[in-house]
Parts: structure tokens; sequence; C-alpha cells
């Protein structure tokens, strides 16, 4: 199949910190992001298919994480779309174990990265996967630095509570 004739299969799942939209294609999960398919969508050049039967155990492995009973994501990546220290720095992203953090710098080292910390941040606010690639459980030096899905910074707080590396607040309860 070449490029062009490649498919991307869509869904959306409703989650307590928003709608969040999953892509894959044949080879595995390629986009995800809070909001709309259609916004997915737009960030790939690939046409887009309905195939329940493709997206099925994304959705289903995305509804366990946020009911507190998933902790790895089994769904294949397909990382053809990423390279150079972007890939090496997502993938040594996606080894960051749930329920743990990392800072900006932490994350260059594990990924033989000289990325800066600024670069690293860059790197973060385009990972085209939140969630399965965990760019939440990246924070800076001296507090939870940014977030660019959901409500930004309170979406950070919200995932890193919900797998235990935050306590609860009083506003939480």
């Amino acid at each position: 199949m070449t490029p062009s004739e490649e498919t991307v299969a869509i869904a959306e799942v409703p989650t307590p910190v928003g709608t969040f939209a999953l892509a894959l294609t044949e080879n595995g999960l390629v986009a995800s992001g809070w909001g709309s398919r259609a916004g997915v969508a737009g960030r790939l050049d690939l046409a887009v298919i309905h195939d329940p039967d493709r997206t099925a155990c994304a959705v289903a492995e995305l509804k366990a994480y946020f009911a507190g009973e998933l902790k790895t994501f089994g769904t294949p990546i397909d990382w053809r779309l990423m390279s150079g220290s972007r890939l090496r720095v997502l993938q040594a992203l996606h080894e960051v174990p749930y329920g743990t953090a990392v800072t900006y710098g932490e994350l260059a080292a594990l990924a033989g990265s000289s990325v800066p910390a600024r670069g690293i941040g860059s790197i973060m606010g385009s990972n085209p996967i939140p969630i399965v690639i965990p760019c939440h459980r990246v924070v800076a030096g001296n507090g939870l630095g940014g977030f660019s899905g959901g409500e930004g910074v309170e979406t950070k707080r919200w995932l890193l509570t919900h797998e235990g590396y935050l306590q609860p607040t009083l506003l939480d309860l």
C-alpha cells in the first residue's frame, strides 16, 4: 500500500477531562488528542475510514485507563511519522511508567539526546499521541510545567492525580 492509499480509522471517547479522539492506521495508533475526530483527522494526510474493528482495542484501553483499570497500553504505535531526536525522545517517554514523572532534563538523558530542556518542552507540546505517549508525566524541576492538551495544566494535574503521582487537593474533593 502506498502512503496515498493508506487509511486511518478514528474514534471518539468521552473521558473525565473531555472528549478524546484516537486515530489508527493498519500499523497502530498514529495520532490522538482532545477534541473531535475531525480535529485529529485534520492533522493527518490520510483517507479517513469508518472501521470500529481497527479502533476497538485502543478505545477499550483508553476507557480502562480512565476507569483506573489499566496502567500500560498495549495498542501498537505507528512511529513512522516521527524521526530523529523527536522519535528518540518520544520513544523514551513511552517507557516512563504509570504513576511516575521525569523532568525535561531527565527525559533528554533517557533518550540519549542533547536536546535542551526547552527543546524537550517543544517536543512534548507537539506529541502526536498524548496519554499513550505520556507527555503529562514530564514535569519541570520546580513544578508541573506546561501542558498543551485538554484544559492545559489542569488536565495535566488531573492525569497525574489519577495516576497517583500527585495527591488530591481539597479542590479535587
